[in-house]
């Protein structure tokens, strides 16, 4: 289940990481750097994208899930056919079309709440909106030193290309529950409603709902175990890419810090270091998840932050962003990193990188040497609130 949830992105990832990004940063190092130039501007994407051995784009009916090559029946009409054109797939994960729609082909497996064996943190699901279908799964740890002990609240928002994934399934469990354990945290992870049945902006509407309701205490485990004067937001991929939305927006609640892992963020076009095909794949995904609702393709701030002014008004007072440098969006990431560190943002910025990785592989090797020394690093980050 891990693999197929997190080859959304992972698929392109690891696909076009053969160009490695030209410069390092040391670990864990802040500084200010020169303003980044905004990337030129190009807001064709090619109808098809094809990445050898990873991504697909092929021509298949939608009732189609076997994998079997594409089949058009005889007198069958190029317009109709176009219908049922596989634009992007990620074999086990997803098959978009250019009709719109999708197949999920990862397995739906949902894990019910309750207490983790393991760890011992215990978890409940409470709806927030029936309408909508949000809902949010808390995660309680059992290290409370005693009952007057608060802990701080970490929001959480799950990866998944905006297309998969939920706080529910077994990656997401999981890594939330490890998470709470060692951080000694209470975790609010957010089942935000997915693209393309619901395009953007309804995920970012989602995660800004739950995370002001996490900030209100109205749940009675935050207000009996919760610090909302220690209040992180934290997300993977796509999630990393809501966390930063949720520092930009108006209105919202004080946030003490903000750990990005391995963010998905791009533009119309490649930066330095960053494999062209990457920034092609991911545009359209982007364009896909948000229906027309794109400013500039994938130079949306929403998707491309590097140069928007909104990054000095980050709603934190620290950030940690991470990458592995196996993965395609490294330099994307690096360079985040950087924009963020000399846009004028009070705040203090930290970086870690690691060597042979992918991307997200701390979901899938939760126990591997990598993942916790990645592990360590957010609790130590969340620990000097």
């Amino acid at each position: 289940m891990a693999t197929t949830i997190r080859s959304g992105v992972v698929a392109i990832c690891a696909a076009c990481a053969a160009t490695r990004p030209r410069r390092r940063l040391p670990l864990d190092r802040t500084r200010r750097l020169p303003q980044l130039q905004r990337p030129s501007l190009s807001t064709t994407f090619l109808p098809q994208i094809r990445c050898q051995g990873v991504w697909r784009s092929t021509v298949r009916s939608a009732s189609d899930t076997s994998g079997a090559p594409p089949v058009t029946a005889p007198g069958t009409s190029d317009a109709a056919a176009a219908g049922d054109e596989v634009l992007l797939e990620a074999p086990g994960s997803f098959r978009v079309y250019r009709s719109g729609k999708i197949d999920r082909l990862n397995d739906p497996t949902i894990l019910p709440a309750g207490v983790d064996e393991a760890t011992g943190v215990t978890s409940k699901d409470v709806v927030l909106d029936a309408g909508t279908g949000l809902s949010v799964r808390l995660y309680l740890p059992n290290k409370l030193q005693d009952a007057s002990t608060k802990l701080p609240v970490v929001v959480y928002f799950h990866g998944g290309a905006f297309l998969i994934g939920s706080a529910r399934d077994p990656t997401y469990h999981n890594y939330l529950n490890a998470l709470a354990a060692a951080a000694g945290v209470l975790a609010v992870s957010v089942d935000y409603r997915l693209a393309p049945e619901h395009p953007l902006p309804a995920a970012y509407d989602d995660s800004w709902a739950a995370l002001r309701w996490a900030a209100s205490a109205q749940d009675g485990w935050i207000a009996d175990h919760g610090d909302a004067s220690k209040l992180f937001v934290a997300g993977d991929s796509a999630g990393a890419n809501i966390a930063h939305e949720m520092l930009v927006r108006d209105g919202g609640p004080r946030i003490e810090g903000a750990v990005l892992l391995h963010p998905w963020f791009s533009g119309n076009t490649a930066i330095e270091g960053e494999p062209p095909a990457a920034a092609r794949v991911t545009g359209l995904l982007w364009s896909y998840a948000c229906r027309g609702s794109a400013v500039g393709g994938a130079d949306d701030p929403r998707m491309n932050p590097l140069a928007s002014p909104a990054l000095e008004r980050l709603a934190c007072a620290r950030m940690l962003v991470t990458t592995g440098l196996e993965d395609g969006l490294a330099a994307r990431n690096r360079a985040y990193y950087e924009a963020v560190a000399a846009s004028g943002w009070r705040g203090r910025a930290a970086w870690l990188e690691l060597e042979g990785e992918g991307h997200v592989f701390f979901l899938g090797k939760l126990h591997c040497d990598n993942a916790k020394r990645l592990m360590d690093r957010v609790v130590a980050f969340i620990a000097k609130a």
